[in-house]
């Protein structure tokens, strides 16, 4: 791992961990919020080392972070939005939105367009592996309750 990686995954952990500060997490939470924002981000950077494209290093990372938010929110009492959430933010695609808009503005379209393509591509995949991981995660949690349902009435 290179010096320039490393220095990503701190600033992606700073960067989780301050966002989090700013909407007053509990102090209980802040460091799983953090460790979330390190997590996504070094899955990114892991896809991206495999010759994954943008989507598929963005949809491994949120599938990722959702997953150590689900596991960290059922060990700390808290819903999974409240360590997804921060964890996120080193993936969200603020830079190539503000390229596509810079480009529009100056006239360059076929700037504008790539820009603008990867922002939809990269919040698409953002998108689509939160709401796999919840699905499953959702799914189970359906299981469990009617497993201990059926124990509980009889059935089982």
């Amino acid at each position: 791992m290179e010096c320039f990686e490393v220095t990503q995954l701190f600033t992606a952990f700073l960067a989780s961990l301050g966002f989090a500060m700013l909407y007053r997490l509990r102090k209980g939470l802040l460091l799983a919020a953090a460790v979330g924002g390190l997590i996504d981000w070094a899955s990114y950077l892991f896809g991206v080392h495999l010759g994954w494209d943008l989507f598929f290093a963005s949809f491994a990372a949120s599938a990722a972070t959702e997953l150590y938010s689900e596991i960290a929110a059922r060990r700390l009492h808290t819903p999974a939005t409240i360590i997804y959430v921060p964890g996120m933010i080193p993936l969200v695609p603020g830079g190539s939105l503000y390229h596509a808009m810079e480009a529009v503005v100056v006239g360059d379209a076929a700037a504008a367009a790539d820009y603008a393509n990867k922002t939809l591509q990269c919040s698409l995949a953002i998108a689509a592996g939160l709401a796999l991981i919840w699905s499953v995660m959702e799914f189970y949690r359906n299981v469990v309750r009617s497993r201990r349902h059926e124990v509980f009435s009889g059935r089982y």
